[in-house]
């Protein structure tokens, strides 16, 4: 126990096992002599007798410890940070907070493009602050144009100004980089503009803009230098693309533009400028948003298509012409079919890539210090409490290999790390059920499992989900589509049907989602959702329970097969293996017509999603339906 309390601490200590050595009696002799303790585990801190495992506790727990644990006077500084991005930069306030002497290490190396920027890292200055914004920008957008059905007469044509945005954005940056720098200041944290790396153990080099160069050491270090977009290493792509580090202080408007990808930072890039009213085309070598539910993924797609995104799937680009100079300029595309040999050309006035990011761990010296990363991604394997192969090297935020890539889990593990280090604490982060957003044009909200991931690890027939669209109210009026916002929950049969993963697609996602995420932690069930009462009228409301009982008038959404495939509500499709009942009776398609108004079109008698007829029969028939066209058509079993 005492060892587990020295790792948590990150404390590096050495034992000596009386047992195994040939004169362990006569150690022990010796150390009851001088400790008058016969018992064992016999531990000295800094030279000090502290006592056994009972003492070693309360030590601890009275913060004793801490006080014994004082690092070596001989280093410059407790601890160093290289990284000023959001992890680094909350470990190394807390740390300061604590009483140690700190020292932050930020240098942000210029794009191809020469784009740089101020302390703070990707998310206050490339990411989710500016991206956020331009986010904004584009629903602004939306909501002119909905509020003519509101009532709102607009005198002439809206137009939007790239630049006057830019220059807002890039002002509220710039303030958002004092802060922190002011925030460093204000807890006596040393902060040195300069690139770091380690040159040996404990001590480290820092190279400022000029090639100056200057050594510190240290006790322990935190690497959190984050990840920087990746290049196609095709002909022209440094030359002539840009990435989302170029994207938010362009100077001009980028016109036409190709995305290359389909990360989340492709779709969300692609969302704003199309709703900024640029033409935009997605490339795609093969599968959106990876690592996110499939079918949400495609439905993030098929909401981005209705307001004029194109999507070229199966292809990648093999080359990029300048056939003009100017701001933007234009250029030639030339792209190969992943299926075959078909190549197509296109013209764009922008191309912007995002293709997925490299973590910057390459040059920073970590091998000379025996620190081991993962050759293939860069990033740095690390165990419960962030600590690498190196006992006093920890590692937070993007580097980590195999943790979610989300600035508030990078604060969260930063803060949590200096309490272990310095304050006494024991707490770890828990990775478990981070809540994320993808912020395209209709937010994707998502907390736990992905459909295929709950599959792979609970197997489908332990699993029910729970599935429906919604129409928010306020689009309404504005006759936006009632068949685009979706959610869906994942349950546990098993587990008192826990909610192991949830999704929405809709307006202010994430502002649902963050609800959501804490109700998960604390073991969220099917049976609470549908106790939970809601707040009317919102899109929260719908997804209270995703049994939807304002707008189903307490009708309890039906539980739908994984192994079924169908349409399942695609834009041009019927209702998938229906709305199906759990009654042992039978099967209802698409709902018993009494507890389902609201999903009927106005004869109640067929299908608002599908518009088949509503029929019903006994279990283990099949499910038939008529089209209105009097086409024959047949649902899979139920």
């Amino acid at each position: 126990m005492v060892k587990e309390l020295f790792s948590s601490l990150g404390v590096d200590c050495n034992i000596l096992e009386l047992d195994q050595v040939d004169d362990g009696a006569s150690v022990q002799e010796v150390l009851s002599e001088i400790t008058n303790q016969r018992t064992v585990p016999n531990i000295f801190v800094n030279k000090v007798h502290v006592g056994g495992c009972d003492r070693t506790f309360q030590a601890h727990q009275s913060g004793l410890l801490q006080k014994l644990l004082q690092e070596d006077p001989a280093y410059d500084y407790d601890l160093i940070v290289i990284g000023g991005g959001s992890g680094g930069l909350s470990c190394a306030q807390e740390a300061a907070a604590l009483g140690r002497r700190v020292m932050v290490l930020d240098l942000v190396v210029p794009s191809p493009q020469g784009t740089s920027w101020g302390l703070g890292g990707t998310c206050v200055n490339v990411g989710c602050i500016p991206k956020q914004l331009m986010h904004q920008a584009a629903l602004l957008g939306q909501a002119l144009t909905d509020s003519r059905r509101f009532g709102w007469e607009c005198a002439q044509q809206v137009k939007h100004n790239w630049e006057t945005m830019t220059e807002a954005i890039q002002k509220h940056v710039g303030s958002l980089n004092w802060s922190y720098r002011r925030a460093l200041r204000e807890k006596a944290v040393a902060y040195v503009n300069s690139y770091g790396e380690f040159v040996e153990h404990h001590k480290i080099k820092a190279t400022d803009g000029k090639g100056q160069e200057t050594y510190y050491t240290a006790a322990k270090f935190v690497i959190a230098t984050g990840e920087r977009p990746r290049y196609l290493g095709i002909q022209g792509d440094k030359e002539y693309c840009i990435t989302s580090d170029d994207l938010f202080s362009l100077p001009y408007c980028p016109g036409a533009t190709l995305v290359v990808g389909a990360s989340s930072v492709a779709l969300e890039c692609a969302g704003f400028l199309a709703g900024l009213g640029l033409e935009v085309t997605v490339m795609v070598r093969s599968q959106l948003l990876r690592g996110f539910d499939q079918e949400m993924a495609e439905k993030v797609a098929s909401s981005m298509q209705q307001i004029g995104v194109r999507f070229l799937r199966k292809f990648v680009p093999v080359e990029v012409q300048q056939l003009e100079r100017g701001s933007p300029g234009k250029l030639k595309v030339v792209a190969k079919s992943t299926e075959g040999t078909e190549m197509i050309e296109g013209l764009y006035n922008t191309v912007l890539l995002a293709i997925g990011r490299d973590s910057c761990t390459k040059k920073i010296g970590l091998e000379k210090i025996g620190v081991k990363v993962n050759e293939k991604t860069g990033k740095i394997p690390v165990n419960d409490v962030e600590q690498s192969s190196v006992p006093y090297v920890y590692a937070v935020g993007d580097v980590v290999e195999g943790k979610p890539e989300l600035t508030p889990v990078a604060v969260q593990a930063g803060r949590l790390l200096a309490r272990r280090l310095f304050g006494g604490r024991l707490e770890k982060c828990d990775y478990i059920n981070a809540p994320t957003v993808v912020f395209t044009p209709l937010e994707y909200g998502c907390c736990g499992y992905a459909e295929e991931k709950a599959v792979e690890v609970y197997r489908k027939e332990n699993l029910e989900v729970y599935h429906t669209l919604f129409w928010p109210l306020e689009w309404t009026v504005a006759c936006r589509d009632s068949n685009t916002c979706y959610a869906k929950i994942i349950c546990s049969k098993f587990d008192n049907d826990r909610v192991i993963g949830f999704h929405v697609l809709g307006p202010k996602a994430g502002e649902i989602t963050q609800g959501f995420a804490a109700a998960m932690k604390c073991g969220l069930t099917k049976q609470l959702l549908d106790d939970t009462i809601g707040i009317h009228p919102t899109c929260a409301q719908d997804d209270v329970g995703v049994t939807f009982r304002m707008w189903f008038l307490r009708a309890e959404l039906q539980y739908r097969q994984l192994s079924v495939n169908s349409c399942r509500f695609l834009p041009v499709g019927r209702c998938s293996p229906p709305w199906r009942s759990r009654s042992p009776r039978g099967w209802t398609s698409c709902r018993r017509a009494a507890e389902a108004k609201p999903l009927l079109s106005r004869s109640l008698s067929r299908c608002r999603f599908c518009e088949d007829d509503v029929l019903s029969g006994k279990p283990g028939d099949s499910v038939g339906a008529r089209r209105r066209d009097s086409s024959s058509a047949v649902h899979p079993p139920g």
